[in-house]
């Protein structure tokens, strides 16, 4: 068999359990694979191979993978779900206490209560989402 083949096989493998287990460093030797196939096509004798493969597999390792991680380990900047409500404003439904209430955010209806349990919020104002909990959200008045 030829090297090139040899070299495109093993490139091919580790590319493809780089897709299973997202470590990136797998797909970085993958890609060195690659190229030190093109060098054996090339006609490169093995410990040129070996080097070709040694050089890039350090260059991605050491260059590209901290860029690669910093990229797939970023923080979600979305909010999705209840996550989403907090900070939204609302209208009170029913007066809100510290113990029962029922605002409308964005278009549905929640149990309310007031952040401040002393608050009696009047049906009619508009109050801030500080925080959901359960199917109960917690709210502020307005300023």
């Amino acid at each position: 068999m030829d090297p090139w083949l040899i070299w495109l096989i093993v490139s091919a493998v580790m590319i493809v359990a780089e897709i299973f287990t997202l470590t990136t460093a797998l797909g970085m030797l993958g890609v060195a694979a690659l190229i030190t196939s093109a060098s054996a096509a090339a006609g490169l004798s093995t410990p040129f191979q070996f080097l070709v493969f040694t050089v890039v597999s350090a260059v991605t390792l050491v260059f590209l993978r901290p860029v690669a991680v910093r990229h797939l380990h970023q923080p979600q900047t979305e909010r999705f779900g209840v996550e989403a409500l907090v900070g939204q404003a609302a209208y009170v439904v029913s007066d809100v206490t510290g113990r029962d209430g029922r605002v409308r955010i964005g278009g549905e209806e929640w149990s309310a209560r007031s952040y401040d349990e002393t608050l009696v919020i009047p049906r009619g104002a508009t109050v801030d989402v500080l925080e959901i909990s359960g199917t109960t959200a917690f709210v502020y008045p307005r300023e």
